[in-house]
């Protein structure tokens, strides 16, 4: 499909002020536009409200914020949030309310959204490398990803993932390129490019993950061998493992919400689509919003420094509410002590 928009409006054009160059992305009918306004704002209020939490109880803790492994994932957090925002209300602007802004700001949209994803796909890396460093240089670990070098690290990514995602707005458009078959006025090269660096991330993700997930099970059958004695660093390995494990289900999501996008877009950079396939895909983009509200129930469930934050936050509040402000200082929960116990008797 090709189309050049020479006017600023992409709504209209100088002939035919009823011409719509988007008609063929609006394919959804009515009941579906309703499904999707239903789906779409109930599915980003709670993924919004839930990643915000988690934000908060990593922020709240003066031990969880000052860890690079819960920096990596307040990262994902906001990665997430961000999605749940702006995909959402861009998403029912256009599939809902056929609302097109001038080529600019459409354009600024696509790449907000793109960021969200490229973002949460380099957060992901970051907590593989992180975890891989962990289980496989513990003397060293805090040597090599100190405070200050996580938070540098994590700003080159966002910075690096915003360059990507708005090269489109930059100039990279689809004219005379030919343009995406399902993203508006973006060209297939461009498609096809970031489909190919999401894929290197992918591998990236994977690969590190194998090493990870191979040395925790190395840790778990060490754990299973002593379990009859304690070992120095034995507190610090559990933790490690599970940590390990919990970030490893977070990348099975994360695959499993976006493999039919990620599909559909690489199909059709090969084949034409039918207006039945854009409804899929407009329906498989939901995945994004169950993908960013499932992570923080992974991090409840699975983390218990989450929720020992989560306990001293609830404590906190009831002090306020009954008013007797705050009931005193944080407490490191009793994993973490024995941990930082554990750090140093590492050799």
């Amino acid at each position: 499909m090709e189309f050049c928009l020479d006017t600023e409006a992409v709504n209209g054009s100088k002939n035919d002020l009823n011409f719509n160059p988007m008609k063929d992305y609006m394919v959804l009918s009515r009941p579906q536009q309703v499904a999707i306004a239903v789906l779409c704002t109930l599915l980003s209020l709670l993924s919004a409200l839930e990643n915000l939490t988690v934000l908060y109880l990593i922020l709240s803790s003066r031990r969880l914020r000052r860890k690079p492994s819960y920096l990596f994932i307040g990262s994902l957090a906001i990665a997430d949030f961000l999605a749940s925002v702006i995909f959402a209300s861009n998403f029912i602007n256009f599939h809902v309310f056929h609302s097109v802004d001038s080529k600019a700001v459409f354009l600024l949209k696509i790449g907000s959204v793109t960021l969200t994803f490229t973002a949460s796909v380099g957060s992901l890396l970051l907590t593989a490398i992180d975890r891989y460093l962990c289980l496989r240089y513990p003397p060293a670990y805090k040597t090599l990803l100190t405070h200050g070098r996580a938070l540098a690290t994590l700003g080159i990514m966002w910075v690096l993932s915003a360059l990507v995602s708005y090269l489109p707005l930059m100039g990279w458009t689809c004219c005379p390129s030919p343009c995406s078959q399902l993203i508006p006025l973006v060209p297939d090269n461009y498609i096809l490019g970031w489909l190919l660096l999401v894929a290197i991330l992918f591998s990236g993700i994977i690969y590190t993950y194998g090493h990870v997930l191979w040395k925790a099970y190395q840790h778990a059958v060490n754990l299973a061998e002593h379990q009859d004695r304690q070992l120095p660093g034995m507190i610090r390995m559990r933790l490690d493992v599970r940590l390990a494990k919990t970030l490893g289900l977070l990348l099975a999501v994360l695959v499993l919400c976006w493999f039919p996008v990620l599909a559909l877009l690489a199909h059709s950079l090969v084949a034409p689509l039918s207006d039945q396939v854009k409804k899929v895909f407009a329906f498989c983009s939901l995945l994004c919003l169950v993908n960013a509200m499932v992570d923080p129930v992974i991090y409840a469930l699975r983390s218990r420094e989450i929720r020992s934050s989560a306990h001293h936050s609830l404590a906190r509040w009831k002090g306020y509410l009954r008013g007797r402000g705050p009931e005193g200082k944080e407490e490191a929960p009793k994993s973490s002590v024995t941990e930082t116990e554990a750090d140093m008797k590492i050799t």
